[in-house]
């Protein structure tokens, strides 16, 4: 199978790429700096794009048979208005544009698989949320994932199959939430954030890439799939198992106001709540997590 993969040299999309020449698939990869992208990973067949000013070339999806869509501005940073920007159009226009140049094609590939994120459902504090609560939250962060969705959706009608994936926090250390708590809870000074009572809906990041690779393959899936861990833990509970799994106390409780300064008010504020999601259509449908306890994940990972 020929995959064509957008944001393939991200965090996740590297991964993804791996994992598919594991199978002995073929890695079509679109990039603003084919070059560069080449160079950290030359199996993958690069062409050029800018995705917030132009559709794909159509030659680059030539006997693609599959589309995963990873491509998106960094969100956890300060969100200036500049950065907000990056953030939603590289999603929203992204996607448009992708879908639209998969819409005029005369073979179309039979799947996409297009990134989302549980921040779609906004703060839901302590409450169960499942694919079935569809209503998007107020948030910027909501906002966005809302914008991403939609663009995704304007395949709707076609013969294209569509999953929308909306992902936790992907437990790795690589990248993402886990490596910058390490430290901390290395030196026995870490502990739960702004008082640790908001949820965090996690994924190890072999599960991410399996439920990715599980939506492609399978033709009963299709809509909106949770990609999270079947037990979201409190971030109190979250701090307890990370301090477990690296043999250290974790009972240094950082402040709110700590949050407001690495990532400005907004941000910040959007982190002391959460989302306890469940994958309830993943499990449903069959998928089998390879981590589905947090203390097993980050054992495994640390």
């Amino acid at each position: 199978m020929r995959v064509l993969v957008t944001g393939a040299s991200g965090l996740i999309g590297s991964a993804l790429c791996d994992a598919l020449f594991a199978r002995g698939e073929d890695v079509v990869g679109l990039s603003r700096d084919p070059g560069r992208a080449r160079r950290a990973n030359p199996r993958v067949a690069w062409h050029k794009w800018e995705p917030t000013l132009e559709r794909p070339d159509p030659d680059a999806f030539e006997g693609v048979e599959a589309v995963v869509n990873l491509l998106g501005e960094p969100i956890d940073q300060r969100w200036t208005d500049e950065a907000k920007k990056k953030i939603m159009e590289t999603r929203r226009t992204g996607t448009h544009n992708l879908v639209q140049t998969i819409g005029a094609l005369e073979k179309r590939p039979r799947v996409l698989v297009s990134q989302s994120a549980v921040g779609y459902y906004g703060d839901r504090g302590e409450a169960e949320v499942t694919e079935e609560d569809g209503a998007g939250g107020e948030s910027f962060d909501s906002e966005v994932t809302q914008a991403w969705e939609q663009a995704a959706h304007e395949l709707d009608g076609s013969e294209v199959r569509l999953v929308v994936v909306r992902t936790g926090q992907v437990l790795t250390t690589k990248g993402g939430m886990l490596p910058e708590l390490l430290t901390p809870f290395k030196l026995g000074v870490g502990g739960p954030l702004a008082g640790g009572k908001q949820y965090v809906s996690w994924i190890h990041i072999e599960d991410e890439i399996g439920i990715l690779l599980w939506a492609l393959d399978n033709e009963q899936v299709s809509g909106t799939i949770n990609a999270t861990a079947p037990e979201p833990a409190t971030n109190k509970e979250f701090s307890k198992a990370l301090g477990r799994a690296l043999n250290r106390p974790a009972i240094t409780p950082v402040p709110g106001f700590v949050l407001d300064l690495k990532f400005g008010s907004e941000f910040g504020h959007v982190l002391r709540g959460g989302q306890r999601v469940m994958p309830k259509r993943a499990l449903e449908l069959g998928y089998e997590f390879k981590h589905p306890e947090l203390d097993g994940a980050l054992r495994d990972l640390v």
